[in-house]
């Protein structure tokens, strides 16, 4: 068990360490961020002077080597656009997204998980189709697009929604739908597969043989090691909306991450892409370490595979 946490470690580092080399070098062929710092017209003279207060006048290599011993220290830089340190941006941030994606998850789950159990029960019938059809729909439309039919349908024909902004809780409808829309999708198609599997056990041909009733042995039967594989996923797609909520935070000027990492490569503010990417992958990679070594606990052949 020791070798196989310290493995799954090493590879960890390892992603992050590749994360950090290809964000680093990626935002740098975005642009110089000197020339939207300074007014139009500037002179080079003003321009040098940018590039040596942020220390882009440097080596590519050197840079990257003092960006990782500051990322060492906890040390994410300074934004060159909002002039503040990147760590407090984040954070500042994190709780809107934390919030939208915990609702955008409830709404995926308590959506995904009763259709993909009624598609499952009545295979072939109508609701298995129109489950499917479902699961088509959300995997096949783009967030950023149902969003926009949202704005347009609520906002300015209803008027019964804000269509952009955050404060109160009307602010949330729209955004955490677009949101849920693909994972509700992912989620019924697991929670539908999942369940034709528990469906066709031995242990379920058992207990219907017993005469117990199909609400109990759905229910407390079926349901209960079905649902394992949709809360591990549903626990990794957490993660994932939280910080890939670019489009959706966008769209809807919902002041979260994915909104920051949006301004960020629109100001060619190269800390904050770096931070905001960084933190990201590493939430990521810590997320689907400790399923592993879960896994691992649950399951010894796992952590014995050579």
């Amino acid at each position: 068990m020791k070798q196989f946490i310290i493995r799954r470690l090493g590879y960890s580092l390892i992603s992050l360490i590749v994360l950090s080399l290809t964000i680093f070098f990626f935002v740098r062929v975005t642009g110089d961020p000197a020339t939207l710092l300074v007014e139009p017209g500037a002179s080079e003279a003003d321009i040098a002077a940018i590039h040596h207060q942020f220390g882009l006048d440097r080596p590519l290599v050197v840079q990257y080597l003092l960006f990782m011993a500051n990322l060492a220290r906890g040390d994410l830089g300074q934004s060159f656009y909002y002039q503040m340190p990147v760590s407090e941006l984040y954070l500042s941030r994190l709780p809107n997204s934390l919030l939208l994606a915990a609702v955008a998850m409830s709404f995926s789950l308590l959506i995904g998980i009763p259709t993909g159990i009624l598609a499952a029960v009545r295979v072939g019938s109508f609701w298995d189709s129109a489950g499917k059809l479902f699961a088509l729909l959300g995997l096949s439309l783009p967030s950023f697009f149902v969003g926009l039919l949202m704005i347009l349908f609520f906002s300015v024909y209803l008027g019964w929604l804000p269509s952009s902004g955050s404060g109160t809780a009307l602010h949330l409808i729209m955004p955490a739908f677009a949101l849920g829309w693909y994972f509700a999708a992912a989620h019924m198609r697991l929670m539908r597969s999942s369940m034709l599997e528990v469906l066709g056990s031995e242990y379920i041909k058992l207990a219907r043989l017993k005469g117990l009733p199909q609400a109990l042995v759905i229910g407390k039967h079926a349901l209960k090691n079905a649902l394992t594989p949709v809360l591990t996923l549903a626990g990794i797609n957490l993660v994932l909306m939280i910080n890939v909520a670019v489009i959706v935070e966008t769209v809807f000027a919902w002041p979260g991450v994915g909104r920051l990492l949006y301004e960020g490569v629109s100001f060619r503010d190269f800390p904050v892409v770096q931070g905001v990417v960084i933190l990201g992958g590493a939430m990521i990679v810590v997320v689907n370490l400790l399923v592993d070594i879960l896994y691992a606990v649950i399951d010894p052949r796992i952590r014995l595979e050579t």
